[in-house]
């Protein structure tokens, strides 16, 4: 094998044999998606570099202009799976496109799409993007070609960020307290796109940095494309607006300037609260996020709770029903459109088995008394589902989707006693390498095992070595060697991040982030947030050990929302009642819901919150001052390959 260094690596000749296999099955492919993605190009995406407010570059197309070496069309790199390198490509095709009449998409200035409906007299936008930067380029390039129009409305088709996040990009916060633009989205779209990633905020973030190669370079033996998108917008400017109107109901339909929609509310599926659109007279229909160009995630690898593929499957066959006998063109908040109901309805008929195959099959295989790992490695998509690209796993995957059905239904357990109690990584770790002769000797058979392509074994014997004896340079290197093949093998553009995002860490000794302070809630989302929520997001917080002497009650009243609530600490736990004071509070708290949050997330001193005004306490204030003690701060470069 190669020197072990840290430096990164070439292609072994095992992945270049692997992918050479892949690229025989390519042969001959159709370029049809590429003629799909190109169709109604108006321009290309400009500017190609978008700055942020810390004057970096928040999207940089540049960054992925290697892609599209024309010498690496049917020639890709060798460290770069060749399927991924084709949805690389494809998603690479950005710019301004005209989908039908009165329909146009901004694609590849952002990891998803923002689509523009032309009304009467302005625009209704669909999924403003995931960074103010990136809407607010968006609308200029829309401005520059089509004409500037004012915005009307502005749908968010679900409560993930890439969707809501750029709105104040397109429009003002005074536009949408004057009534001036209406704020749509399905039911339940605020608390989902809150809390679906606030208790947990911080771990997800951190997880997400691996999965979608934050720290990565952009380049063949770095990160190339997420699968669902190019990649996520470097520190962006992010806000959460809540909607003037839900929409609660299948079948509901409204008229925004001229222009009617009925709208599919689907909730459960991709996201916790989503929904797809059908324009009749355009005999259009987005598909929001339920159906793109691959397979999706019913597990996604940052952390989430796990998505019900049986209630997606059945909501696609919802839209098979309800519009694809009326569609002409179908578009979605990520990826290219497809053109005539013929190909709509083979698409939709497509995806919607696929997890139904995924979903059915697992359980299938539970009940013959299969584990979640035996299933993973068994299950594949046949003949006729797999052979799609739209069903590749570019983004999620067969293996980690059926665990994902595994664990909706059995959990995390597999029945065997041997895992009910097993001991933590490093205590194991430990005992694995003693047991097998200690350090050197593993590392010895690893190598062995490393020159026959074998990264996978190399991967997890390894891990025993690093999480035993973290200092071990020689262990360090070795795995981060065979994290790096494993990425360059991997068809998914987030499995491909993650295996190298190890690899740079274990070269690296560490995380790049250690040391930066995180709550986990970015301030464009901490205003929009309920005390019930905050008060929530305390207790998380709380240090649960070092709280156990603290028992007392405060009396909240919070000014600009005139809500009552009292919140208190007993038993290292935060506890909270809505509408109500005790007489026998030691503490009271007066505060703008803007400065309780400062509160909560640890944003400011006490001395400051009291110096503004708007955060006034009565009472013992030293208990808030023991209180604050005792929550801890989080580090987001807490470390995922080193114990």
């Amino acid at each position: 094998m190669s020197e072990l260094t840290p430096d990164r690596k070439s292609a072994s000749e095992s992945t270049r044999e692997r992918h050479a296999a892949e690229r025989a099955k390519l042969a001959g492919a159709s370029t049809e998606d590429f003629d799909l993605a190109e169709r109604g190009r108006i321009a290309p995406g400009a500017p190609r570099q978008i700055l942020g407010r810390f004057a970096h570059a928040v999207w940089d197309l540049d960054s992925y202009a290697f892609i599209d070496d024309p010498s690496l069309v049917n020639d890709p790199p060798d460290t770069v799976h060749p399927s991924l390198w084709r949805q690389a490509r494809l998603n690479n095709i950005s710019g301004l496109f005209e989908v039908a009449p009165r329909i146009y998409q901004v694609r590849g200035m952002d990891i998803s799409n923002v689509t523009f409906l032309a009304g009467d007299t302005g625009w209704i936008v669909i999924d403003p993007l995931t960074a103010e930067e990136t809407a607010r380029a968006a609308l200029a390039l829309v401005n520059e070609h089509l004409g500037a129009r004012p915005v009307h409305a502005v749908i968010f088709t679900h409560s993930h960020t890439d969707h809501f996040g750029g709105v104040y990009g397109i429009v003002s916060e005074e536009q949408v307290a004057s009534g001036e633009v209406e704020l749509i989205a399905p039911a339940g779209f605020l608390d989902a796109a809150i809390s679906e990633n606030v208790l947990a905020g911080t771990v997800m973030l951190r997880r997400a940095t691996y999965m979608y190669g934050a720290l990565l370079a952009h380049d063949e033996k770095g990160h190339v494309d997420t699968g669902l998108g190019k990649g996520l917008p470097a520190l962006p400017t992010v806000a959460l607006a809540p909607p003037t109107l839900d929409i609660a109901a299948t079948g509901s339909q409204l008229i925004i300037d001229g222009l009617r929609m009925v709208f599919q509310i689907t909730p459960g599926t991709e996201a916790p609260a989503e929904m797809n659109i059908f324009l009749p007279d355009l005999q259009a229909l987005c598909m929001a996020e339920n159906c793109t160009a691959n397979q999706h995630n019913l597990y996604t690898l940052r952390g989430a709770q796990v998505r019900d593929a049986l209630l997606w499957s059945k909501y696609i066959d919802e839209s098979l029903s309800l519009y694809a006998p009326h569609s002409q063109v179908l578009f979605a908040s990520h990826h290219w459109p497809r053109w005539g109901r013929d190909k709509i309805t083979a698409f939709l008929e497509s995806q919607r088995d696929a997890y139904r195959y995924v979903h059915d099959q697992t359980l299938r295989l539970a009940n013959q008394g299969y584990t979640m790992l035996e299933i993973a490695e068994e299950l594949e998509l046949p003949d006729g589902l797999g052979d799609e690209f739209f069903n590749h796993g570019y983004y999620g995957t067969v293996s980690h989707n059926a665990k994902a059905v595994y664990q909706r239904y059995l959990g995390w357990f597999d029945a065997n006693p041997a895992h009910l109690w097993s001991l933590p990584p490093v205590q194991a770790a430990s005992r694995y390498v003693e047991f097998m002769g200690g350090a050197n000797a593993v590392l010895d058979k690893a190598r062995a095992s490393f020159e026959r392509g074998d990264y996978r074994w190399v991967a997890e014997v390894v891990n025993h070595v690093v999480f035993a004896e973290p200092e071990n340079l020689t262990a360090r290197l070795l795995q981060a060697d065979a994290l790096e093949q494993l990425g360059y093998q991997s068809e998914s553009g987030p499995w491909r991040d993650f295996y190298l995002s190890g690899a740079l860490e274990l070269r690296a000794n560490g995380s790049a982030l250690r040391g930066i302070r995180s709550s986990g809630v970015g301030p464009g989302l901490v205003k929009s947030m309920s005390i019930g929520l905050l008060l929530d997001m305390l207790g998380v917080h709380l240090n649960g050990p070092r709280a156990r002497e603290l028992a007392f009650d405060v009396n909240l009243t919070v000014s600009d929302t005139n809500e009552r609530w009292t919140f208190g600490v007993r038993h290292g736990v935060v506890h909270s009642r809505f509408a109500e004071h005790r007489e026998d509070a030691l503490v009271s708290v007066t505060s703008t819901l803007a400065q309780f949050a400062a509160f909560v997330t640890n944003e400011s001193s006490l001395e400051d919150l009291e110096a503004t005004g708007a955060f006034q306490v009565g009472g013992d204030a030293q208990l808030l001052t023991q209180l604050r003690g005792c929550l801890d701060e989080f580090d987001l470069g807490f470390e995922i390959v080193l114990p």
